[in-house]
Formats: C-alpha cells, sequence, structure tokens
C-alpha cells in the first residue's frame, strides 16, 4: 500500500472520535500521532514531522485554523516545519463560511462531522499522492551532517546514512535549534507523544544508536547533557 508507512498527526479533542480514527487509522496501516489541543498539535507539527495533519477547528485552548495559519507561514528556509504540510480539517463546523474559511487559511481538504469514515481514508491517500509529487524544502546541515527534511533523507560527509523513523524524528527535533539541550521531557513528548515520563529507556536507546551511526567516521554530533537530554553539535572535536 502506498501510504502504509505515512505518520499521520490527529489534532482532535473528542475522545470518542479520536480514539475511533485511532484504531481504524492504525489498522490500516498508518502510524498515528494523538494531540488533543491546539499546543500539542503545534509541538508536533514542529518535531515529529507527520506526513499529514487531521485538524479539529474546535480546541480547548484555541481554534484548529490558527495552526493552519502556523504551518502555511513557516519559513520554508529555516526548514523547522514544512509549510507545505498537508492538512485536511475534520469539523462539525459545516456552513460555506466555515468551509471557505478553512481552505483561505490554508486547509488542502475539508470534511465534516458526521463522517464516513472510508471516505477519510480516500481523502488521506489523494492528498498523500499529490504532496509526494512536491518539490523537497531547503535542506538542514549542521557541520557535515545534512538532512532533507521532506524526503527523510540524511547524509554525512556526502555519503547516505541510513535511519530508522524514529532516529530521523530524534534528529530531526535536535536539528530545528542546533547546540541548545532539549531535555528528555521535551523529546518524549515530542518525537514519541509519551505524556508521563516514567522510566522509560526509549530515549536514550535512540540516541544511543543515532550516536552510534552518525560518529562511525570520528565526529561527535550527538551529545548527552547527563541529567538534562540531549543536543546536537556540528561535529568537530578539537
Amino acid at each position: 500500500m502506498e501510504s502504509a508507512a505515512a505518520t499521520v498527526l490527529l489534532i482532535e479533542d473528542h475522545l470518542p472520535t479520536r480514539a475511533f480514527l485511532v484504531d481504524n487509522l492504525s489498522a490500516d496501516g498508518f502510524e498515528v500521532l494523538e494531540a488533543d489541543c491546539l499546543a500539542a498539535g503545534r509541538r508536533f507539527v514542529r518535531t515529529s514531522f507527520p506526513d499529514l495533519a487531521i485538524v479539529d477547528l474546535g480546541l480547548p485552548d484555541g481554534d484548529g485554523l490558527e495552526l493552519l495559519r502556523h504551518v502555511r507561514e513557516a519559513d520554508r528556509v529555516a526548514g523547522c516545519l514544512d509549510p507545505d504540510l498537508p492538512l485536511l480539517v475534520l469539523s462539525g463546523r459545516s456552513t460555506d463560511i466555515d468551509r471557505l474559511r478553512g481552505f483561505d487559511r490554508g486547509a488542502d481538504d475539508y470534511m465534516v462531522k458526521p463522517f464516513s469514515y472510508q471516505e477519510l481514508r480516500a481523502r488521506i491517500r489523494a492528498l498523500l499522492r499529490r504532496t509526494r509529487r512536491r518539490p523537497g524544502t531547503g535542506r538542514l546541515r549542521v557541520g557535515a551532517l545534512e538532512l532533507d527534511p521532506v524526503a527523510r533523507q540524511v547524509w554525512l560527509h556526502g555519503v547516505p546514512v541510513a535511519l530508522s523513523k524514529k532516529e530521523y524524528a530524534l534528529l530531526r527535533a535536535l536539528a530545528t535549534e542546533p547546540t541548545r539541550v532539549f531535555t528528555r521531557e521535551e523529546l518524549l513528548r515530542g518525537v514519541w507523544g509519551f505524556r508521563s515520563m516514567g522510566h522509560t529507556r526509549t530515549l536514550d536507546s535512540h540516541a544511543f544508536r543515532l550516536r552510534k551511526k552518525l560518529n562511525a567516521a570520528g565526529d561527535a554530533f550527538i551529545v548527552n547533557v547527563w541529567g538534562v537530554g540531549y543536543r546536537l553539535v556540528d561535529g568537530a572535536i578539537d
């Protein structure tokens, strides 16, 4: 299936609707990120790099239209997020004015609740087919490390580096602000969507594998700041 590995960000505060969509989208082979408010949705867009976002408009901490505007007004050159991210509005607002506002703010598609899941799935796949043909955004460079945010490819000294999906998401999150220390909580929430930190070793194990791959040539890119989190540096060793 063409879209089997695609990551869908679902921004929906109504728990029954969100649970229904998570179950069905997951069963259809999508990786689903869940957000129940505008702030969480913005964090996922910035750090987890979904292939498509489904956005409700009536969120507890703001209007979903603001997320559409936030994405579409993003700086393409800076590359902190993809301004061409496919955005599908799924809302109970059903008037022509509501639809027009959605499209004016940057929606690629607009569906009204109650909805047919089969139709929603078909629209998701159609958007993914179209957007995979779009030209990529600018690459990010940190020393000898280069990232293509849309193609999700990484090069080190000009040589491609094979990363897992989560390894790439972790690297991409750190690359949004090179040299800044990202706390464990930020990374676990932003990349994995964890709400409770607990004693998980997920972050450390992924960071270890990522560091091993990037440091194979003697560089040092991923730095563990003990007791705090991780940061990305330019790889140069003094």
